[in-house]
């Protein structure tokens, strides 16, 4: 039997608060009607006995408390999933936006999902090709891994998770390269930046391949908390029911912490650091932990969340707790990209850590691991001759320190910088690490062994 609320007893941003009603479930969706005919949709999130407090996904705006009605569906909000739902765009909530009709759904679910079992994991091994060579050379993206992209306010990350979707492939058989595709969320962003993703990828011929999810900045709060949600829903349909290898974006999950930090002051949650919510690691645990492999089942969801550092600052609480919870991160840095290095990835500050178990023979290139190890240590060494020749000049330093002043503008100007719209292949990439490399003497290469330096040293 279905019950219909007559009025609401207070409505206070976001949310309303309604009184004896029992039997009420947490995340249940409800339907709401204005006085208008209007219908809009929420969901509970507090329940006290009989009270129960409802966030409204369109807002509050034009409710009224006496005449507002109310009616519990008894299921919590779940995303129509088909195989069709490629090459489609949708809203924050997982409505179609791109004018083809709604989805003839195969089977609905629960967005909430489920993080995996540590128990049911298989260790991921096979990386996913981005085409950027300071991705994949040096934090190389494995298939199943969570690997979040810190930037700053600014800063050139759209247009990298747009190469990155352009590019991405896993690169081993045509078969397999078959069932890959990427679903993207887009999660408070500016109507000219959804504009400019729906135009990239359609202008480059994979928007069949990728699944949108758009939420404005002019769309309420609330849908953000919902966006990644349904996108992870989705990956999830295609992974492990479809058998497809998913890459899941999301840009920018910084939005999507300030919108909990919003909707957890409504609600007159005692704050944590810096106004965020308390439970905000274990929220933030609720999505990432959604990436993975399954073991006996054949795809895969890789999670690439970009973020925005306020202030630049990686101890702030998004990137802080982020970084806890994913294994490792590629940090965008400020003064490569005030030097026109696109894209400035700041490669001292980052690391793939299950880049070990996905690259070298049988994978990428036996050379691979060694290659990216000494790439490491002399960009190291060329901070320490930049810091020595800001103090007494680079006339003065040795001969050595030289090299190494010519090997970093060598490795930034050719090696990190490359082109929006280049892509260049795993083995493109590693050769052109050894080219770079050979500017150096060969007696300053400790970390690779004499037979990896016969096969490769100057060869190119």
């Amino acid at each position: 039997m279905i019950i219909e609320h007559l009025g609401l007893r207070e409505i206070n941003g976001s949310l309303i608060v309604l009184d004896g009603v029992p039997g009420a479930s947490f995340e249940e969706l409800v339907k709401i009607r204005l006085v208008s005919g209007e219908e809009r949709m929420g969901r509970v999130v507090r329940i006290d006995g009989d009270r129960v407090v409802i966030q409204v996904f369109e807002g509050t705006q034009d409710m009224s408390l006496e005449n507002t009605r109310t009616i519990f569906t008894a299921r919590p909000m779940e995303l129509p999933l088909a195989p069709e739902i490629l090459g489609r765009i949708f809203d924050g909530v997982g409505r179609p936006i791109d004018g083809k009709g709604e989805i003839y759904c195969a089977e609905r679910r629960d967005i909430n999902g489920l993080p995996i079992n540590p128990v049911s994991r298989e260790y991921p091994r096979s990386c996913i090709v981005t085409g950027i060579s300071s991705i994949d050379v040096l934090t190389t993206l494995i298939r199943g891994q969570k690997l979040p992209i810190f930037s700053g306010s600014g800063m050139r990350h759209n247009e990298l998770a747009a190469q990155i979707v352009r590019q991405a492939n896993i690169a081993t058989t045509d078969e397999e390269e078959d069932s890959f595709a990427i679903v993207f969320a887009a999660i408070g962003v500016k109507n000219d930046v959804a504009a400019f993703f729906r135009r990239s990828f359609e202008d480059s011929g994979v928007m069949d391949r990728v699944v949108m999810y758009l939420n404005l900045i002019s769309d309420p709060v609330i849908e953000r908390i919902i966006t990644p949600r349904c996108a992870l829903t989705a990956a999830e349909y295609l992974a492990f029911t479809l058998g497809m290898h998913i890459l899941v974006v999301m840009t920018d999950m910084t939005s999507y912490a300030e919108a909990c930090r919003e909707f957890s002051s409504s609600k007159g949650e005692i704050p944590g650091r810096k106004g965020y919510p308390g439970y905000m690691y274990s929220d933030l645990a609720t999505l990432y932990e959604r990436a993975g492999m399954l073991r006996g089942k054949k795809g895969s969801v890789t999670q690439l969340p970009i973020l925005t550092m306020p202030n630049d600052d990686i101890t702030h609480p998004v990137p802080d707790l982020t970084g806890y919870i994913t294994e490792g991160q590629i940090v965008l840095d400020r003064a490569l990209e005030s030097r026109g290095i696109y894209p400035p990835v700041g490669i001292l500050a980052s690391l793939s850590r299950l880049m070990k178990d996905g690259i070298g023979e049988g994978y990428t290139r036996t050379d691979h691991a060694p290659l990216a190890n000494q790439l490491f240590a002399s960009y190291s060494r060329v901070q320490e001759a930049r810091s020595l020749a800001a103090v007494i000049g680079e006339d003065e330093l040795s001969e050595i320190d030289k090299l190494y002043i010519k090997f970093g503008d060598a490795f930034e100007s050719s090696f990190l910088a490359q082109g929006e719209y280049e892509f260049r292949t795993m083995e493109e990439s590693l050769n052109l690490g050894w080219k770079i490399l050979s500017i150096l003497p060969r007696s300053e290469l400790d970390r690779i062994d004499d037979k990896l330096l016969d096969d490769y040293y100057g060869r190119f």
